[in-house]
């Protein structure tokens, strides 16, 4: 039977308004991953994995999504999220061997354990309520501690020094805190092929957790509740950090100069596993090696001086080849950085598309050194380092110092003010309660002489600590001169006391101090790179040539405070329970006595016979002592009452002089 021509109409309308919905529904939602190598000097070698994931705005997409984590989405609306980061951080970056002035180490060396901080789109009384629901959520979605950072001992609220969001800023830390697999589980469950196919198939959990440093980190920026109208939906950015140390034997061979070759290494090495293709929901899936400009330098040097090669001939087309090193498979693009204002000259990028490789060609990125290689990875204009002065369970001080790096010539982007030039810090340092800073006793050094303070600190903020109730905050910008050679900031302060339910289980171990945040306004961390289709499309790409000002982290601080014997409440309870257990135990004995029963148990024994006496002149003889008759019933009840009165008395005087003098 032949359907009407309208209801043919009708269907081939609905099915075409079905597709271009669908079309347009996963249009709206991308996901890209992407994984940076990166050699480093000191032979190691720099993993980042960078895992985007964006979904247009609610009222023009809706509710329901494919490829975004829905337990993110609903953060963001049940608590109104504006923007947010978590990190989950193992050891530290070292910023003299693996660079400062880069945005990997601008945007992803995080200080040790975990750091929170939020920025709410609620009214401001209403900021310390959402602050504590989300530790509480993230607490339960990690698996981690995160709900310690309910507490208002524990979190400040930054007005300038840390972000330019004054009010509904939250920012808390956990230096202490343990990363483990159980925080990696439920981080790789937020991207939608999870650890099961694409490049998060590298994350191998001995391989990542061996390594130097590892920082997991979770970035989130939302328009959702934009007033102006120009939303653009949520942008997730997972990104994981990692410096390994290739294990490659035979390669420890010293040159005439007295340098060692460094150890080769490869995808399968650093992580045991190959690529075996991308994820099929990613839109881009790309592998890059990163070249810094120093070593491109070293490596044209080397070039140079071999007289097989050209020296015009380091496009870097064919840099598989090159003499200072050999790369197992040919790049599908390399990338050169444009408009470096640095010394050692352009950086390169090696691109390697994904969606060339499969199960049945598996991608794995090899890097052979031919000739010892040295260079040094370009640092921030100082290098900060804190520490604590002093000794004793009192009283002391804390220290942070600035000392200029070997780049600190290089840089010709400070501003000039009338002849004199000078070199903007900010300093942004938060204190637990029981450490009471004096911050009226700050000084400030420069070049080891003291300075006035008005003359060096132009601006400064101090929220003064509240015990039991808030943390100390110390927001300050130093204007320093750019010739400086080395400046220092001391503080003192008092160690405070804490109740015994308020130590750690380890309390002899001592108290963690979160790290100093050291910014400097004036240089901006970025990589420039030619701009084509291809590199637009690329997030990674993208968030390399963003401008990011530079910052480090300087050491968690562990602070010894004065401990109670924790064995005294035990020594106590042991003796305590000892004298009640006698005390009780001999009155039960006297009351629950029958001596009634038992004379009459004596005479009815006598009257029946001999048996008794027998009995005890046998015993008697078998001891070898002289038999003597029993006494009477009445005699020996007497003695026993006695002898059980006088040591319930006896008992009794014990506990009540215990309980008089120790009670």
């Amino acid at each position: 039977m032949a359907l009407p021509r309208w209801m043919t109409i009708f269907a081939l309308f609905v099915v075409c308004f079905a597709s271009v919905s669908i079309g347009k529904e996963h249009q709206g939602e991308e996901f890209s991953e992407e994984l940076l190598l990166k050699p480093l000097p000191d032979r190691k070698v720099l993993a980042h994995f960078h895992f985007q994931s964006t979904v247009p705005p609610t009222e023009s997409y809706g509710r329901h999504h494919h490829l975004f984590p829905k337990a993110i989405y609903q953060l963001v609306h049940k608590f109104r999220i504006r923007e947010m980061e978590l990190s989950f951080t193992q050891g530290r970056w070292n910023y003299e061997r693996w660079g400062g002035y880069d945005p990997i180490s601008s945007n992803n060396a995080k200080p040790p354990g975990v750091e929170l901080w939020a920025v709410f789109d609620v009214p401001h009384h209403q900021v310390d309520a959402s602050w504590k629901n989300l530790s509480h959520a993230l607490s339960g979605l990690f698996c981690a501690s995160i709900n310690f950072l309910e507490s208002s001992t524990t979190y400040s609220a930054p007005d300038w020094g840390f972000r330019s969001f004054s009010g509904n800023l939250r920012y808390g830390t956990l230096p202490r805190e343990a990363v483990c697999t159980e925080n990696l589980t439920p981080w790789l469950k937020l991207l939608p092929c999870r650890d099961k196919a694409g490049l998060s198939t590298l994350m191998d959990r001995p391989s990542i957790y061996r390594g130097f440093y590892h920082s997991q980190r979770l970035h989130l920026t939302s328009t959702e509740f934009d007033s102006t109208g120009l939303s653009t939906g949520i942008v997730l950015e997972q990104t994981l950090t990692v410096v390994l140390q290739p294990s490659s034997p035979g390669n420890s061979v010293a040159y005439s100069r007295g340098s060692i070759l460094q150890p080769s290494w490869s995808i399968s090495s650093l992580f045991g596993r190959k690529v075996g293709g991308k994820c099929v929901l990613a839109k881009s899936s790309n592998v890059y090696l990163q070249l810094e400009g120093a070593l491109v330098s070293e490596l044209n040097n080397i070039q140079k001086g071999n007289e097989k090669y050209n020296a015009d001939d380091l496009g870097f087309e064919g840099s598989w080849n090159n003499p200072g090193f050999e790369l197992s498979v040919s790049p599908d693009r390399v990338i050169k950085e444009f408009n470096s204002l640095r010394k050692e000259g352009p950086s390169f990028l090696y691109e390697y598309l994904v969606d060339n490789y499969s199960d049945s060609k598996l991608f794995d990125l090899g890097f052979t050194w031919k000739f010892p290689v040295v260079w040094s990875c370009l640092q921030a204009p100082l290098h900060a380092s804190r520490f604590l002065m002093g000794s004793g369970n009192e009283r002391g001080a804390i220290a942070i110092t600035l000392k200029p790096t070997k780049q600190c010539k290089d840089f010709q982007t400070a501003p000039i003010n009338g002849d004199r030039c000078s070199l903007q810090v900010n300093v942004f340092q938060v204190v637990p309660w029981y450490v009471k800073v004096y911050y009226h006793t700050l000084q400030v050094f420069v070049d080891e002489q003291p300075q006035s303070v008005p003359d060096t600190v132009e601006k400064m903020r101090v929220s003064p600590s509240e015990d039991k109730v808030s943390p100390g905050v110390m927001e300050m910008v130093l204007k320093l001169p750019c010739g400086v050679k080395s400046a220092a900031l001391t503080v003192e302060f008092d160690k405070g006391f804490l109740h015994i339910d308020e130590y750690p289980p380890d309390a002899n171990q001592g108290f963690d101090i979160p790290s100093a945040l050291v910014s400097f306004p004036d240089f901006q961390a970025s990589v420039n790179f030619l701009e084509d289709a291809s590199s637009k499309e690329s997030p990674l790409l993208l968030k390399l040539q963003e401008r990011t000002r530079v910052l480090s982290y300087t050491e968690v601080l562990l602070v010894p405070l004065t401990t109670p014997d924790f064995s005294m409440p035990y020594n106590v309870i042991t003796i305590t329970c000892t004298v009640f257990a006698l005390y009780f135990g001999s009155l039960l004995n006297v009351l629950r006595r029958r001596v009634g029963e038992e004379e009459r148990f004596l005479k009815a024994a006598k009257k029946n016979g001999q048996l008794p006496s027998l009995l005890s002149k046998l015993y008697a003889k078998l001891r070898g002592r002289a038999w003597e008759p029993s006494q009477s019933p009445s005699t020996s009840s007497s003695i026993v009452s006695s002898k059980l009165l006088i040591k319930i008395v006896l008992v009794a005087g014990i506990a009540a002089s215990w309980q008089y003098y120790y009670g």
